[in-house]
């Protein structure tokens, strides 16, 4: 099976795990006509626009978190810019019915202002892997704002998660910067050379620590903004939910939404929404509404990419699957991974 084929056919499996998913949790929540309050129309749409706002800030914060990676390379490329890719790819990987990533759009795009394809895919990959710092340590900030949380059914299973990402990462962290394991392909001509980059990337932030800073308070600073986007949706659906449990409970949803297990995180979303929100008072439609108004905010933003992903295109064209060995990430961490 040609590699073309094999990837529709995991994005067909992916949309099939998704549509079944949701049929499940619509099911078992016949109360979705209630999402929303009813008597205030103007306010719920006033606090959803909002959470559209801030997750358009979040692509800007994302840009930043971006551009300082970059700079661990070497590399000096403006925010605007960055922003204007970043949406582009939203664009192509939340709107367009495509097998191709937004991650790939961003490398190929990167690679011109960034000075190589290289340093873009290794950019991109070290980017990604900054969100499952700030994730992980969000949650432990929630429960230890509000140690109650502790009690509720399923928080356990927050807390696993955060450590096992963290684990995850560690191990991804001293393969990527161990000189004899990822560093031996930094003088490669093959693929092999990107899994190099990825090596310069890491071991540039381990040399110089300030750097480090500047990427987690990026990182920290858009995972931030996810929470505060999600908030408003909480706000205007009223309901009753401590900001401390959505610190603790949405970046543990963000990090298992991103598992290639379902298109954009569809129906895993809510379901997680569902696992953590019941047992602190929200009903089942509306831990599924909750997570459905989340998405469509995305959507939202995503769709504001369109003018971008139509420019660029007039300068290059779109590439293919196999341009690139890109990491490309579903939309959890986007203002998701």
């Amino acid at each position: 099976m040609e590699r073309g084929d094999r990837r529709r056919g995991l994005f067909i499996l992916r949309l099939l795990v998704s549509g079944g998913l949701l049929a499940v949790l619509v099911f078992k929540a016949p109360d979705l006509d209630g999402v929303l309050p009813r008597g205030r129309h103007g306010l719920t749409a006033a606090f959803l626009a909002g959470a559209v706002v801030v997750a358009l800030c979040g692509v800007v914060l994302s840009a930043w978190r971006w551009q300082r990676v970059l700079a661990a390379f070497g590399a000096e490329v403006s925010v605007p810019t960055l922003t204007n890719i970043y949406l582009a790819s939203l664009f192509l990987g939340n709107v367009l019915p495509s097998t191709i990533g937004g991650d790939v759009l961003r490398v190929t795009r990167a690679s011109r202002p960034s000075g190589s394809a290289e340093i873009a895919f290794g950019s991109v990959a070290v980017e990604r892997l900054s969100g499952f710092v700030a994730l992980p340590l969000l949650v432990l900030t929630g429960f230890a704002a509000r140690p109650s949380l502790l009690e509720e059914d399923h928080a356990l299973v927050a807390i696993l998660i955060a450590l096992v990402t963290l684990g995850l990462l560690a191990s991804i962290v001293f393969l990527a910067g161990h000189p004899r394991i990822a560093g031996r392909f930094t003088e490669h001509e093959n693929w092999a050379r990107f899994i190099g980059a990825v090596h310069r990337g890491v071991d540039g932030l381990r040399r110089e620590p300030r750097r480090i800073v500047d990427v987690l308070v990026s990182a920290i600073a858009y995972q931030v903004s996810v929470v505060a986007s999600v908030a408003l949706i909480v706000t205007a659906m009223d309901l009753d939910l401590p900001i401390a449990a959505l610190f603790a409970f949405i970046p543990a949803v963000a990090m298992i939404q991103v598992l290639p297990l379902s298109v954009s995180g569809l129906g895993v979303r809510e379901g997680m929404l569902v696992l953590f929100l019941v047992p602190l008072g929200v009903s089942r439609g509306q831990a599924v509404g909750l997570g459905l108004l989340w998405y469509a905010s995305l959507l939202v933003v995503s769709a504001l990419g369109a003018p971008a992903f139509v420019a660029g295109n007039r300068r290059a064209s779109i590439p293919g699957p196999a341009d690139l060995p890109a990491p490309d990430v579903p939309a959890a961490d986007l203002p998701a991974k």
